[in-house]
């Protein structure tokens, strides 16, 4: 189960057998069922989550009820709320598994054990939320500037086989749009 973690993390940094041995030995494995949550509005976010195997998304609920996904997670991501783990301060998302998945936590105290034992690690983590940040920013510019259609191709692209995996309606408050919209769109690109 940790060797999708191992080689994740050996994207950006080499790493030793005792150095993988260290990483294994500080991420605690947990198995959560379809519609289970791993992180629910109001919490404090204890962990960083890398998924296993299965299919996550990371949703906001404005004032009227209304869902905004803002991410999905699948095999070989990151999901949580960083700025909540990193400030112990309640988190405004909701992550919840749309199949059964089973991932690997690290709290925030191991993490810093594992910055401590493996500095290349700092590396990493650093790599990785600048490509976090640089998606983010590129996701806003495009729900911005780009037509449903056009965010819709890009999406396909990010997640090539998500659409087996998630329910429609769930794509279209990714996108920003309903349903019809979403539907209207994939029957004008057949």
């Amino acid at each position: 189960m940790h060797e999708l973690l191992i080689q994740n993390l050996s994207k950006f940094v080499p790493l030793s057998s005792l150095e993988a041995e260290i990483i294994q030995s500080l991420f605690t494995f947990k198995k959560y069922r379809k519609k289970q949550y791993i992180l629910q509005e109001g919490d404090v976010t204890r962990y960083e989550t890398f998924i296993v195997k299965g299919v996550t998304r990371t949703y906001e609920v404005d004032d009227k009820g209304q869902e905004h996904i803002l991410q999905f997670g699948l095999e070989d991501w990151w999901v949580g709320d960083l700025y909540s783990f990193l400030t112990d301060t309640p988190t405004t998302y909701n992550i919840d598994c749309l199949e059964d998945t089973q991932v690997l936590h690290i709290t925030k105290a191991d993490l810093e054990i594992l910055y401590e034992k493996v500095p290349k690690m700092e590396r990493h983590f650093r790599i990785l939320i600048q490509n976090a940040f640089i998606a983010s920013t590129k996701r806003l510019s495009a729900s911005l500037s780009r037509s449903a259609p056009e965010r819709y191709e890009e999406f396909i692209k990010k997640y090539p086989q998500i659409e087996q995996r998630v329910a429609n309606h769930q794509i279209a408050s990714y996108l920003g749009i309903t349903p019809q919209t979403l539907s209207r769109i994939r029957s004008e690109s057949k």
